[in-house]
């Protein structure tokens, strides 16, 4: 019998300097709870004057506003998602792998690009009421408020529930289908009785993510000049700095953001994550669209229109006319080398962070290491403003000498996008058979010798994808940048916000088409080698 096959044959004891690892994974959990303690140390601190001036109607209204957006929008994603990922996997759809890959590229636009496109294009004096003006037409509906937001954070965000719906449709046995269309159901019967049922759980999962996202988003609601609580709690910070009626809002937003973690895992504490007998893995046929061909290819185009080529013509709109009219955009270039500076050192930093993390709760599972787990994702449920202001008050009180200084900012990245490096390197490792390291081990390799020369190749494709997608959501971080970054230390983000903010549309539009560039590059990374695209 082989080395590794002897090993894997007896317990498995895989002990990389255990006390080391745990040390090390605890720091990091503990590391994404700071501002969340701290936080809640301020709100104790707030006297009853701070807990009523923010416990109010006004509150109430803030309340209501978020949860209906993230409500809405969830919906909506939902409503987008569910067809185009049936449409995309288990259709004749020309072009289907085009469409795979064109669907998901919103991804890389930022709430925030989108909405300044979504103003200039269809507000007041826009793009659209300039085509339609020698029509007779004077005015149109106004963009701004709820329906602005809803519709810029709907089109940005459901590709998030489009991913996981997509991968819950490649795991899913097809012969369930099969077998109730030999039953006499029709394709559309089978999809709606069989098909959605089980895709509760990736439903579920993705409907989490786009309601944290809505919740947490600050870009695009300030934009459209709806009031949620993200942007009253920046609106109030700025206007007075009250610290402790400021850490009363956070918690309440906080709260919000339990609640909806905590509905989600009422719905999923009794969903069945595995299938139910062999299940045998194999291509699905695909279903003839045969008349409904034309009306899904319109409505892909359509989509695709409105989130893709919308923002990307103003964009290049805006820069032909900056550069027409002599325009030098200061400052866009050092912007860019900092995003890409700040993303790549937080991504190296989030992902260095995750490893002991991943360590001990692939290798060592248990109660502490569940712990652990759970609180490396307190972080990712607050949103980038709250954290941006607990780490405010903890380091101008603890270690002033680090207020707005790089190492704030990038412990913010790290506490706020930890799960995303966890995630990657998790999937890698529970697929790393663990006598391959016990047998590095007998050949009389010590623990982290064996982790560099063995596990880290192994585990190399979670460790890229995981550096890409922090790469990529840092590239695209607003609140927390404008709140922690240093005195001139500006980011593409922190660039377009200012120049809409001071009508600058042409300098926007440059920062806005350089972060589109900056964020394709882990979008192929992370999305460009799908094993399902089929041809």
């Amino acid at each position: 019998m082989s080395v590794i096959g002897s090993i894997a044959a007896r317990p498995l004891r895989f002990r990389p300097h255990l006390s080391g690892i745990w040390m090390l994974a605890v720091a990091g959990a503990a590391m994404a709870c700071l501002p969340l303690g701290y936080l809640l140390v301020r709100a104790a601190e707030a006297d009853a004057d701070a807990w009523s001036r923010v416990l109010s109607d006004g509150t109430l209204r803030l309340l209501l506003n978020t949860a209906a957006l993230a409500a809405a929008v969830t919906a909506a994603s939902a409503a987008l998602a569910l067809p185009i990922a049936y449409l995309t996997e288990r259709t004749d759809l020309p072009f289907a792998r085009w469409w795979r890959s064109a669907t998901i590229m919103p991804l890389a636009i930022p709430s925030y690009v989108g909405a300044f496109a979504f103003i200039i294009a269809l507000g007041p004096n826009g793009s659209l009421q300039s085509l339609l003006a020698p029509l007779g037409v004077q005015s149109i509906p106004e963009i701004y408020g709820f329906f602005g937001a809803w519709l810029t954070l709907t089109l940005f965000t459901f590709p998030y529930l489009l991913l996981v719906i997509r991968a819950g449709l490649r795991d899913l046995d097809p012969a369930i289908e099969e077998s109730a269309r030999s039953l006499g159901q029709t394709a559309w019967g089978a999809f709606w009785r069989v098909t959605v049922p089980q895709l509760r759980v990736p439903l579920a999962a993705g409907s989490l993510l786009v309601a944290l996202y809505v919740i947490s988003d600050f870009g695009a609601v300030s934009m459209m000049q709806f009031d949620t609580f993200t942007r009253a709690i920046y609106i109030r910070f700025g206007s007075a700095f009250d610290r402790s009626s400021v850490a009363v809002l956070c918690l309440v937003l906080v709260a919000l953001v339990f609640v909806v973690l905590a509905i989600d895992w009422s719905q999923r504490r009794n969903a069945r994550y595995h299938r139910v007998g062999s299940g045998t893995a194999r291509a699905p046929r695909l279903i003839g669209l045969r008349r409904l061909r034309w009306p899904a290819l319109i409505g892909l185009a359509l989509v695709t229109s409105i989130a893709l080529v919308v923002p990307v013509a103003v964009l290049f709109h805006w820069l032909s006319v900056g550069l027409q009219s002599g325009e030098t955009f200061p400052g866009v270039w050092s912007a860019a080398l900092n995003s890409v500076y700040a993303s790549a050192l937080a991504g190296g930093v989030t992902v260095a962070v995750s490893v002991p993390i991943a360590i001990v709760v692939v290798r060592r599972p248990g109660m502490l290491s569940r712990l652990v787990d759970r609180a490396a994702y307190v972080g990712y449920a607050l949103p980038g403003v709250v954290v941006a202001f607990a780490l405010i008050f903890f380091s101008l009180r603890a270690v002033p000498g680090l207020y707005q200084t790089i190492a704030v900012l990038i412990f913010a990245y790290a506490v706020l996008f930890l799960p995303q490096a966890i995630s990657g390197l998790r999937s890698s490792l529970v697929r790393v058979q663990p006598g391959i390291e016990e047998a590095s081990r007998a050949l009389n390799r010590n623990s982290w010798q064996t982790f560099f020369s063995v596990t880290l190749p192994l585990i190399a494709p979670g460790v890229l994808a995981g550096f890409a997608l922090v790469f990529l959501t840092t590239m695209k971080e607003l609140p927390a940048t404008l709140l922690l970054a240093p005195i001139e230390f500006d980011t593409l983000a922190t660039n377009l916000w200012g120049h809409q903010e001071d009508v600058f549309f042409a300098r926007a539009a440059a920062s806005g088409l350089l972060l589109l560039v900056c964020a394709a590059l882990p979008m192929i990374i992370l999305f460009g080698n799908d094993r399902g695209l089929r041809t």
